[in-house]
């Protein structure tokens, strides 16, 4: 089953918002066996619309459109469908009522615009929409069945799980066929390198298809198979996987997926261990990753963006002999830090950072991108300085970030060396 997507809207069209829908879109339908041969974006044009969407329903099987379906004068995918399809529009009881039941559902009163959203192309079916006021529907186009959604990203993906795959799966039938992702994080490699490491495995393992994407410091490898064998699938998928494995050895983060605040957060977990933070060049972003993970409250204690000296004299307890004669970025001053965080916190384990993000600042010895990172444990601390060529002061703050929950990472596995 071939598949596309149309994103449609001015201000996707003219790049003023990201298009992350058809991104969603076309990772849930690969996982489900469909496969996605083309995005088109399409702005708020009637006949735009239209054409794209004849052209689309001549050459695709399925074709999921996200957008246009809202109150305003702007909104014109039911339109445009209603034309492509060669039916009128009409007043739809059920779409109405779905609108109305948003409205009732936080005593607020339902707008005249609102009553537009319940005209929908003939022979279309409705597909509920529970978390919002914009109903969508389903519609045959040609030789293609167009799912029709709301371009609000959380209704987007509740409707999408909630109509489209169960349908475009039923639709498949016996030519159904089975899909699997298996996505392995990675830090310190970039992503030429990582890409040479792991180019051989479709090769080694014929109907696996390699993939990278690059999400900044980190880089995923992606393994996709589909096969009408479940159980073969799943035996290449798992053989494919650790061979890949051994590829990027200690450079994996997680064989899942996950993000680096996540594993950290699970060692810790797993260690009943806790954290404190001392940040300096990262200014709290090393908090805010371990925050954004749920739960993180079981672990995390104290954080200090202690960026002036006297602030790491004075919260952190640094000594000013050792600032004096090291400054503030070198490994003995990133010790310091780290023991001294832990013992404000009251952490199992302290971890700091100090470094030059740039773009100015840097020395013949210290150049923009150097940091130090230290670390404070039940057994030991230490220092350690690291450099990354990075001239962009967000590329380095991340990358400091990255780099020192990595350190730690690597504490809790007992593999800091």
């Amino acid at each position: 089953m071939k598949s596309e997507i149309l994103a449609t809207g001015d201000e996707i069209r003219s790049g003023a918002l990201v298009d992350s829908n058809s991104a969603f879109i076309a990772e849930k339908l690969e996982e489900n066996g469909i496969e996605v041969v083309r995005h088109t974006s399409v702005g708020d044009d009637i006949s735009m619309l239209v054409s794209t969407l004849r052209e689309i329903g001549d050459r695709a099987d399925m074709a999921v459109v996200t957008g246009g379906l809202g109150p305003t004068t702007d909104d014109l995918s039911a339109q445009a469908a209603a034309i492509a399809a060669g039916v009128e529009l009409a007043f739809n009881q059920a779409a109405f009522e779905n609108v109305e039941s948003f409205f009732k559902k936080f005593n607020r009163p339902m707008t005249e615009s609102n009553r537009k959203q319940a005209y929908l192309p003939g022979g279309s079916k409705i597909l509920y929409n529970p978390v919002g006021t914009a109903p969508g529907f389903a519609l045959t186009i040609g030789r293609c069945r167009v799912f029709f959604l709301p371009g609000v990203p959380y209704e987007m993906k509740r409707m999408l799980t909630d109509h489209v795959i169960p349908e475009t799966l039923s639709l498949q039938g016996d030519t159904a066929m089975h899909s699997r992702v298996k996505t392995i994080t990675t830090f310190g490699l970039p992503e030429s390198l990582a890409g040479e490491k792991v180019a051989g495995v479709e090769v080694a393992f014929p109907g696996i298809k390699l993939g990278l994407r690059a999400n900044f410091p980190q880089i995923q490898v992606k393994l996709y198979g589909r096969d009408k064998d479940n159980a073969l699938l799943d035996r290449r998928l798992a053989e494919a996987g650790r061979w890949t494995l051994e590829q990027l050895g200690r450079n994996v983060i997680s064989e899942k997926g996950e993000r680096m605040e996540t594993v950290v957060g699970r060692l810790l977990l797993e260690s009943s261990a806790t954290i404190g933070l001392a940040e300096s060049c990262t200014g709290g972003l090393m908090a805010s990753w371990l925050t954004d993970v749920a739960g993180s409250s079981a672990y995390f204690l104290f954080s200090g963006v202690t960026y002036s000296n006297p602030a790491k004299i004075d919260v952190l307890g640094v000594r000013p002999e050792t600032l004096e004669r090291y400054g503030a970025v070198h490994e003995e001053t990133a010790r310091e830090m780290a023991e001294g965080v832990k013992r404000v916190a009251g952490s199992t384990y302290g971890l700091s950072t100090s470094g030059i993000a740039g773009p100015d600042g840097g020395t013949e010895e210290k150049p923009v991108g150097t940091v130090c990172v230290g670390i404070a444990g039940p057994d030991r601390s230490f220092g350690r300085r690291l450099y990354f060529p990075f001239g962009k002061r967000l590329m380095n703050k991340k990358i400091f970030a990255m780099a020192a929950l990595d350190i730690l990472r690597k504490e809790l596995l007992g593999a800091g060396e």
